[in-house]
């Protein structure tokens, strides 16, 4: 299938276009608890503070002008970037992608994916990992070589977002125990930027 082809396909689900062929993925329940919770708490974090737009799959990026098109999970775009926004796909690097990884996208999410989107600028990749035997979340943020660097967590335990200015991930939220159901993105925000925080940015708006 061309590029074009596949910009028109007007397919349904996750699919990317890569060197000329039409990758599908399926999604499981873990991988969406994750997507869901980050969708629901970058999002309105996002919207407060009026710092950018989120996007979630299927809609697509190409970093490169000829490059792969890519479907990421999550990604976000700074206000200043907007106009890399088009009808059909993000032309151009995120400022911000997440992937969680699930069985098959393995190699496509710590290996390709970071290789691409290191190379077409994203300035931050996050790669979480919600295997019942792995969990772990990888950060990485693009140094002036314009290579990845990995950023660990600080002594408090939490991941500070060099895009996202006042934004810090705990990575416990995004694997509550079983019997407390999916994470609680309200509870997340409160607890990031307190609640007179929100009041004011809500009153703000």
């Amino acid at each position: 299938m061309t590029r074009e082809e596949f910009l028109r396909w007007g397919h349904a689900g996750i699919a990317e276009w890569i060197n000329g062929e039409v990758i599908t993925m399926s999604v499981r329940n873990e991988h969406q608890r994750v997507v869901d919770f980050l969708n629901r708490l970058i999002g309105i974090f996002v919207e407060l503070f009026g710092l950018g737009i989120l996007r979630s799959a299927p809609y697509a990026m190409r970093v490169a002008p000829d490059g792969n098109i890519r479907e990421p999970d999550l990604m976000f775009v700074r206000m200043a970037n907007y106009q890399r926004l088009t009808p059909d796909l993000l032309d151009g690097p995120a400022d911000l992608v997440v992937e969680v990884v699930s069985e098959e996208s393995v190699a496509r999410d710590y290996d390709h994916k970071f290789v691409e989107y290191q190379n077409g600028g994203v300035r931050e990749y996050w790669i979480i990992d919600p295997r019942p035997d792995r969990r772990r979340v990888s950060f990485f943020v693009l140094g002036p070589d314009r290579l990845y660097r990995p950023v660990a967590l600080d002594e408090a335990g939490v991941y500070r977002s060099t895009v996202l200015p006042g934004f810090w991930l705990d990575p416990a939220w995004l694997w509550p125990p079983q019997e407390q159901g999916d994470p609680d993105a309200l509870r997340a925000l409160v607890r990031m930027i307190g609640p007179e925080a929100v009041m004011s940015a809500l009153k703000a708006r």
